[in-house]
């Protein structure tokens, strides 16, 4: 990397990133006063076994939590998919899955023919976009939900982020896993894509309760840093993969260790809350939910102290 590159990257840490030390190289917090330590989506699964099969030996992430009808995976750095028990979730499994999860690669030609040649199934093949500067494909996770792999090209709109992301360390599978991922297939960062009527009011929204800064804007599409590898973005229904519908699927964590603080900056703005903060009675996390704009489910957690949430608290910096 050249030298303006890499004082370019460090700017953008100092000023984004009030940093908080992880167990890789990029430190995790966000671009405001409170900190998010991780990203955490939650799908619902019919056959959990399934979806282990898949996310674990296909995909060959990490499992960092197990609690039984729960089971959280790595995905980058400070990113996570939790795979629940649709029988003992927060949703109704004839909810539609109006979410997409994205996985910022740089190996998007190499990721496109290894799943390929896995027998995955495909929503839409590798192409480069005819309305934006990104090379990607979308496949179907075992449930149908949409997993989009993409790169991001050079162009002044992706500039931003193209920057930032040549300082981030790509996520690589472990050597003792149980994977037919090849070693070389790296995943760099996540981007949580949400589906909106009103794209301005969830800007709003996200901006204000948040304080999150767009980095880049696709017309179609905003996307926000959240965690030091997760993003949000927020697409125009009209116009992306999927459509508006009023339930959803899917719940959107944000990882902290200053939840308190959190859920009071949530009541003070008026946020809509679901589930009031409190100690989970059945699992070992301290927790709220409230909901955005389009109903999404908006999720907070604290991992308490207990054996079963060791690994993740490492890799967040809390151990």
């Amino acid at each position: 990397m050249s030298t303006s590159r890499i004082w370019a990257v460090l700017l953008i840490c100092m000023l984004v990133f009030a940093c908080s030390p992880t167990d890789n190289d990029v430190e995790a917090d966000m671009s405001q006063d409170l900190s998010i330590l991780g990203n955490l989506v939650f799908f619902y699964y019919p056959d959990l076994d399934e979806a282990e099969r898949f996310y674990a030996g296909i995909l060959g992430l990490e499992k960092v939590l197990d609690y039984g009808f729960a089971k959280i995976y790595r995905i980058s750095q400070t990113t996570f998919i939790g795979l629940v028990d649709e029988t003992k979730g927060m949703h109704d499994p004839s909810e539609p899955k109006t979410v997409t999860l994205s996985f910022v690669t740089r190996e998007i030609d190499e990721w496109y023919s290894y799943l390929h040649d896995q027998g995955v199934q495909m929503h839409r093949p590798l192409e480069g976009s005819s309305q934006l500067p990104i090379r990607g494909f979308v496949a179907y996770d075992p449930a149908g939900y949409f997993l989009e792999f993409e790169r991001f090209l050079e162009h002044p709109q992706n500039e931003r982020i193209l920057t930032y992301l040549e300082g981030i360390v790509a996520q690589y599978p472990l050597a003792d896993l149980e994977t037919t991922r090849p070693a070389d297939l790296g995943i760099l960062a996540n981007i949580i894509w949400l589906y909106y009527r009103d794209v301005p009011a969830a800007q709003m929204f996200y901006e204000n309760n948040f304080a999150f800064e767009l980095w880049v804007d696709q017309g179609l599409a905003k996307v926000y840093p959240a965690s030091a590898t997760g993003f949000i973005g927020l697409v125009d229904e009209a116009r992306g993969l999927h459509r508006f519908s009023e339930k959803k699927a899917v719940n959107v964590s944000f990882l902290t260790d200053q939840i308190d603080t959190w859920y009071e900056r949530f009541q003070d703005k008026g946020v809509e809350i679901k589930d009031p903060l409190e100690d989970v009675q059945t699992i070992p996390v301290r927790a709220f939910v409230g909901y955005d704009p389009a109903g999404y489910f908006i999720e907070f957690d604290t991992f308490l102290e207990d054996p079963k949430n060791r690994r993740i608290q490492e890799i967040l910096g809390q151990k």
